[in-house]
């Protein structure tokens, strides 16, 4: 086989902004490499038998994905890793390199999501790039929907000592506790099998990764629940309704400090009051 430029073929799949089916990826990487549909095939059997990609079923079709079969980084400090490659490296220059161990389930929060990254990605800004923003790590954080985990297993490893995580699927509640323990956090992390009820100023950190509706509807909930100086990070919102949410937010006397799209969907760091933009 002939050398080819991985850095690009693999552009082509993380910069899309829908779904690629085998097929659509094959034409794209031709085109993109000059090459034939021939060729271009080869290069997609090699990536996915290097586990640098995957077929993905969903929703009754067949997609090509990332794989996190071994270790990917997903932001600057934070990589998913399977159970079993915790000796693994992931290329990273920092000092810090957080790995948070997690098994491919069913649940909303295996990485292969653009929301799932941004909310990591939020993190990651949060707790080593905003030195102006001073959380009170004596309260412990929450994650409303947690899905897998990932994103209270990401607040404690990143600096919070205690976090609470609600879900409702008792698959992902299953899945979730099996994580939190992969990471050894039991102690830290409570995965709840129920609704987030209303905590008064509990929490120093919030995140929701919910679809638009439901954020605009826990506003109150999710104020109410936050300390002073506290912050939010919110997700699973199209590009087209984050102006709409920030607007909610912002007449609730939140100030947006932080933002960033990936494929048409967005993630909000919000604060009240505001510190200075971390922009």
């Amino acid at each position: 086989m002939t050398p080819f430029n991985r850095d690009a073929v693999l552009d082509i799949l993380f910069e899309s902004e829908e779904q690629l089916t085998a097929r659509a990826y094959i034409h794209k990487i031709a085109r993109k490499l000059s090459i034939n549909a021939g060729q271009a095939k080869k290069i997609l059997t090699i990536l996915v038998n290097e586990q640098e990609l995957v077929y993905q079923d969903l929703y009754g079709g067949t997609y090509v994905t990332q794989s996190f079969l071994k270790p990917v980084r997903v932001t600057e400090h934070f990589s998913l890793t399977p159970p079993g490659m915790e000796s693994s490296t992931v290329p990273n220059d920092l000092k810090i390199d957080i790995k948070i161990i997690l098994n491919q389930g069913i649940s909303f929060g295996s990485g292969h999501h653009p929301t799932t990254r941004l909310c990591l990605d939020a993190i990651d800004t949060l707790f080593f790039n905003s030195p102006e923003i001073h959380l009170n790590t004596t309260l412990p954080g929450a994650d409303i929907g947690t899905g897998s985990g990932v994103l209270a297993i990401a607040i404690c490893l990143a600096g919070l000592d205690k976090c609470k995580a609600w879900e409702i699927d008792p698959n992902a509640v299953s899945e979730a506790k099996k994580n939190v323990a992969a990471n050894d956090l039991s102690h830290c992390i409570t995965i709840i099998d129920d609704y987030m009820p209303l905590c008064e100023a509990e929490f120093s950190v919030i995140c929701a990764n919910l679809r638009y509706p439901t954020l605009k509807q826990l506003s109150n909930h999710i104020q109410s629940s936050l300390c002073p100086k506290g912050v939010i990070i919110l997700s699973g919102i199209r590009q087209w309704e984050k102006q709409d949410l920030i607007d909610h937010y912002t007449g609730m006397g939140f100030s947006l400090i932080w933002q960033k799209d990936e494929k048409k969907w967005s993630v909000v760091i919000m604060t009240n009051p505001a510190p200075h933009s971390l922009h």
